[in-house]
């Protein structure tokens, strides 16, 4: 009996993540650590593992992610998108409910680079009138 591998990748600002899923018991390992390991706060962790709720299939697959750049902020939204993916490959059907909970859309917000001559992105010098 062959076991059949599904893939997906996901961005998020500067992180990348590379989600392989396979039918199981529901275990979920990120760079070889636990999912409670690797996301120690709770909006991290639900916020990854959201797909597998809304589409139905928590408990029922096994997830390894290889996560890499950026913050665990950025890790959680790139696992999300990756499962989001990665589930569409397993189940066609679950594209309707994944796309209306906006799991299927890449989020293209990035950090505004800093101009020269200013403080940051937008902080300008303060101006003295007198």
């Amino acid at each position: 009996m062959d076991v059949i591998n599904y893939w997906g990748t996901g961005r998020r600002k500067n992180a990348v993540a590379r989600v392989l899923l396979r039918e199981g018991s529901g275990k979920i390992t990120i760079n070889d650590r636990e999912l409670e390991d690797y996301l120690p706060r709770y909006f991290w962790k639900s916020q990854a593992i959201e797909p597998l709720k809304i589409a139905g299939v928590e408990g029922k697959v096994d997830i390894m992610v290889n996560a890499h750049g950026g913050g665990l902020t950025g890790q959680s939204g790139a696992i999300r998108m990756g499962i989001a993916r990665a589930i569409l490959k397993l189940n066609p059907d679950a594209r309707p409910v994944l796309k209306k909970a906006g799991m299927l859309r890449r989020d293209s917000r990035m950090v505004e680079r800093k101009k020269f001559g200013q403080k940051g992105a937008r902080g300008k010098r303060q101006y003295s009138k007198r």
